[in-house]
């Protein structure tokens, strides 16, 4: 009973800092005014084409494929395998389940071990770049740690290794049934009992963790992304004149005063 009250608690507290915390970077990001003209060009110069653009970078990091190869592909690997197994894991909070998620079970499944694949190039390219290991913060390196050990943990938990000829060392096995009744129960507020096996705890110990962490960390680039000037302008400074609206506010103020 102690461990489903303390995790219960643990993620409410942890569901309401992650929705307040990015909440209020995204009305910061949306509250502070792009004084420049300054897209990336080659840009857009319509509207239509800004959309695609930013398609473009969501899905396949175009960008970052003209930038360096090898980057982008431990970077979209990790990034695709990441949306699978997030996917994957709806079925968690979901009575029914959706027919999408079912169809991506298998995929998401084996999507853990070519995420934590993803996660090790990138990791290694902090260690072995110089330019990027000069960069490199203790928390850059904390917050790989943990994302690796939530993937490891959840790997151990799936049995997945043993289709690779692990032994059952390597397994530890968990009442999904009973962990879903848990977080069915927290969406409705009634209460349901959790396994209290360690390592199921030591996963959702350190899930609880990232989103905490996450609203104060430099994995808020996901919704930052979208706040970019340099991605959501359109290329148009020779047709359109472009005001912040503190700038446009000082502009009507000096007109009264002339």
């Amino acid at each position: 009973m102690f461990v489903t009250v303390a995790y219960t608690l643990l993620f409410y507290v942890a569901a309401l800092i992650l929705v307040i915390g990015v909440g209020r970077k995204i009305y910061t990001y949306t509250k502070t005014p792009a004084p420049l003209k300054i897209p990336t060009t080659p840009a857009p110069t319509t509207r239509t084409g800004v959309v695609a653009r930013m398609a473009r970078e969501v899905i396949f990091f175009e960008s970052l494929f003209k930038s360096t190869k090898w980057t982008w592909l431990f970077g979209w690997l990790f990034h695709i395998s990441l949306f699978l197994v997030i996917a994957r894991h709806f079925r968690y909070f979901q009575d029914p389940v959706w027919n999408w998620v079912q169809f991506v079970q298998p995929f998401g499944k084996y999507a853990a071990l070519t995420m934590m694949a993803g996660l090790g190039g990138l990791w290694l390219r902090r260690i072995v770049v110089d330019r990027v290991r000069y960069i490199s913060s203790p928390s850059d390196h904390l917050m790989l740690v943990l994302i690796f050990a939530i993937g490891a943990s959840g790997i151990l938990m799936s049995g997945l290794l043993l289709k690779f000829g692990f032994s059952d060392a390597f397994a530890f096995r968990t009442d999904i049934v009973q962990v879903k009744d848990f977080f069915v129960g927290l969406l409705t507020f009634d209460w349901q009992p959790l396994p209290a096996d360690p390592m199921l705890l030591i996963h959702l110990t350190l899930v609880a963790t990232l989103m905490i962490v996450f609203p104060i960390s430099k994995l808020l680039h996901a919704p930052g992304l979208f706040m970019s000037p340099t991605r959501y302008q359109i290329d148009n400074p020779r047709e359109q004149r472009h005001l912040s609206p503190w700038g446009a506010e000082l502009e009507a103020r000096d007109g009264r005063n002339a």
